[in-house]
């Protein structure tokens, strides 16, 4: 009987000792990495993007909320509270830190740390914004994405003058609370302007009010013809500036699909979801221990052209054939 009663005991002080093992190792786990990131954006804005980002990275063996966090920081379109809100992450010490979506957002985190390492993705020339030395050895702590939606600016122009070729005026609309992206995308636009022999009002607009103001002067310009900068503020309203432009019977074109799809006449620019993804590959090989200095930027080669005929039709265009035959997608 009293070796039962030893028995027991032992098994009972084993029984502790494997828990209180159990409790130690827990302990001692490193905490999970920390992905901060942080968009100029509002969060029900950017659901959609989010999705090809988080494919990415999980195709480099990360799962959110399984091996990993990610914790956001969302400016709400407030560009002014991108700096403080970078600053949080940097005091979050979070383990990488991205920037989606806008050169604002970029160059935020690049000037709240040297140290942490950053991926961004961005529409613009990351050289011309100052985000890398180098486009094949980025140097220093950042890296990142870009889809070319700046650099391919020029070929939106020429191809609104292939949709109205008798339109001697064309407009560009930026976003002047974004100033290195705006001026890159006139820098480059101004260049085409002038060898298509066409006079570039240069357009801008960071508000509702100013955009209505905007299209409502369209036609005192003689505007013919209307190109969209590539910024995030104009993205997350392209199914409103498709419904402006349809209104004033004004052709347009823009970067990404959605403007089409909400009754915009075209769209053309970079892949969205795979430069997300891209994005999010990367994150996933910066955790793995590689390091953004020798990550090169990746720029992503596919580029779409996508036309919305039944818009065409409602303001009376005719879309030439040769156009036609050049795009990837032709909605009806």
């Amino acid at each position: 009987m009293a070796v039962g009663r030893a028995s027991r005991r032992a098994f009972i002080a084993g029984l502790s000792s494997v828990a209180a093992g159990s409790l130690v190792a827990r302990a001692q786990q490193p905490a999970m990495p920390v992905i901060g990131i942080l968009a100029a954006e509002a969060p029900e804005q950017f659901a959609s993007r989010l999705n090809g980002f988080f494919e990415g990275l999980q195709e480099t063996g990360y799962v959110n909320h399984q091996n990993v966090i990610a914790e956001f920081r969302w400016a709400r379109n407030q560009y002014h509270l991108l700096a403080l809100l970078a600053t949080e992450l940097v005091k979050r010490q979070a383990t990488v830190i991205v920037a989606l979506g806008s050169a604002p957002a970029a160059l935020a985190v690049k000037s709240a740390t040297s140290t942490i390492p950053i991926v961004f993705l961005t529409a613009g020339d990351p050289l011309d914004l100052g985000l890398v030395d180098s486009m094949n050895r980025p140097g220093g702590n950042v890296t990142g994405v870009t889809n070319l939606n700046v650099q391919v600016a020029p070929k939106r122009l020429e191809i609104m003058h292939e949709v109205v070729p008798t339109a001697t005026h064309l407009g560009l609309l930026v976003n002047p609370t974004s100033p290195d992206l705006a001026q890159a995308t006139i820098k480059v636009s101004e260049v085409a302007a002038d060898e298509l022999g066409r006079q570039l009002h240069i357009l801008k607009a960071s508000t509702e009010s100013e955009l209505d103001a905007t299209f409502a002067g369209l036609a005192e310009q003689k505007i013919g013809g209307l190109v969209i900068g590539a910024d995030s503020f104009f993205l997350n309203r392209s199914g409103q500036l498709a419904t402006r432009a349809l209104r004033s019977a004004m052709p347009a074109i823009f970067q990404y699909r959605p403007f089409v799809e909400a009754g915009g006449l075209m769209s053309y620019g970079g892949n969205q979801a795979e430069a997300y993804r891209d994005t999010g590959r990367y994150v996933g090989r910066i955790l793995k221990g590689e390091k953004p200095a020798d990550l090169p930027v990746h720029q992503s080669t596919r580029v779409e052209l996508i036309i919305n005929l039944n818009t065409a039709r409602a303001i009376g265009l005719t879309v030439p054939p040769s156009l036609l035959a050049r795009a990837d997608e032709v909605i009806e």
